[in-house]
């Protein structure tokens, strides 16, 4: 978060002093990180609604639904969808472990970035035996 920050106030001209984004602020969404209410990439997009909007960032994640996804049903079953839709990169996955990460993108990509990903990455080892 603090490479967001300083890129954004250098992008902008602006000191620390004249951020958007207060200590507090940028306090409560490494507080959120933290415990694991949202990801990194969450993260990032909750930084611009705060830096553009303000706000209360506990209260933006409440209100646009933007926790992160740790349902592991949920996390499963986007898996084993696409797990019985590419069978293919089944089988290039065993043979390469680097493949998983296909699987761990399009794991993320349906359920639009907020699936945890230490949890996609670990049922992703145990549903295709690596």
């Amino acid at each position: 978060m603090i490479n967001e920050l300083a890129g954004r106030l250098n992008k902008e001209g602006k000191d620390i002093a004249a951020s958007p984004v207060s200590a507090a602020q940028l306090g409560a969404i490494l507080d959120l990180i933290g415990d694991k209410t949202i990801s990194g990439k969450i993260a990032k997009d909750l930084f611009e609604i705060v830096w553009s909007e303000g706000g209360d960032p506990r209260a933006i994640v409440e209100v646009r639904g933007m926790k992160q996804v740790t349902d592991l049903s949920a996390i499963e079953t986007a898996i084993d969808d696409i797990v019985a839709a590419h069978p293919d990169k089944v089988a290039d996955a065993r043979t390469n472990p680097k493949a998983i990460g296909w699987f761990v993108g399009q794991v993320m990509k349906s359920s639009g970035g907020k699936a945890n990903p230490q949890a996609v990455n670990e049922l992703l080892k145990t549903k295709l035996g690596i």
